[in-house]
């Protein structure tokens, strides 16, 4: 996508209503074009591969193929579209496994059309719309098990990273923004992204909330 080109939407959701409250927001949006929409997760992968769409609205509770299956079948993907959950939850495991898998964040389906717009624009530019601050209290709130395995694991993909990678992931999982991360430990803004850029490619992750959960399941 080129700074000229409309930011490329898919909405996924079994409910008619729903898609046709979305598509009615979005649709008059100058720089959002809303390409396809689908009511079961089954039809995501042929949509996103016929459409290449920026991001994904996906509802996570769906007859058939659920929104989090097609989540995580997307993020297994070269190149995938952004994937934003869309629930009538605050706190809820699916959610919790949606941003684990990936997704850039989730949204609640009673969000105000300017917010909705906003967060679309956010995360096909590669920002995350969920600050870790909200994620640490949605694991809080939320018990899906297996968090010793867990630890143990985050501490050693934790490992691999650099000294320095280890602070900057310790502030990001912090909900600092970059310039906060720069100025707490005296780096400019561009070499906080590159370091960000690093970590996430060391510890195969796809966004800024992965980093902020695994410094969590860490404990650091």
């Amino acid at each position: 996508m080129t700074a000229d080109e409309p930011i490329k939407v898919l909405i996924v959701d079994d409910d008619a209503m729903v898609r046709a409250g979305l598509s009615m927001i979005l649709g008059g949006v100058a720089d959002i074009e809303i390409v396809a929409e689908a009511g079961d997760g089954s039809e995501v992968p042929p949509l996103v591969g016929e459409h290449r769409p920026d991001v994904v609205l996906m509802d996570i509770r769906m007859p058939g193929i659920d929104g989090l299956t097609a989540t995580e079948t997307l993020r297994r993907t070269p190149e995938p579209p952004e994937v934003v959950v869309l629930t009538t939850f605050h706190a809820d495991a699916h959610v919790l496994r949606a941003l684990r898998a990936g997704a850039a964040g989730f949204l609640l389906k009673d969000i105000a059309p300017g917010d909705l717009v906003q967060a679309i624009r956010k995360v096909a530019a590669g920002e995350p719309i969920l600050s870790p601050a909200v994620t640490r209290q949605l694991i809080t709130h939320v018990s899906d098990g297996g968090v010793g395995e867990r630890g143990e694991r985050a501490r050693k993909l934790l490992d691999r990273l650099s000294e320095r990678e280890r602070e900057v992931a310790t502030a990001v999982g912090q909900g600092k923004s970059n310039a906060d991360i720069g100025r707490e430990l005296y780096m400019s803004v561009p070499t906080v992204k590159a370091h960000v850029s690093r970590i996430l490619t060391k510890l195969g992750l796809n966004n800024r909330v992965q980093v902020a959960l695994l410094v969590y399941d860490a404990g650091s």
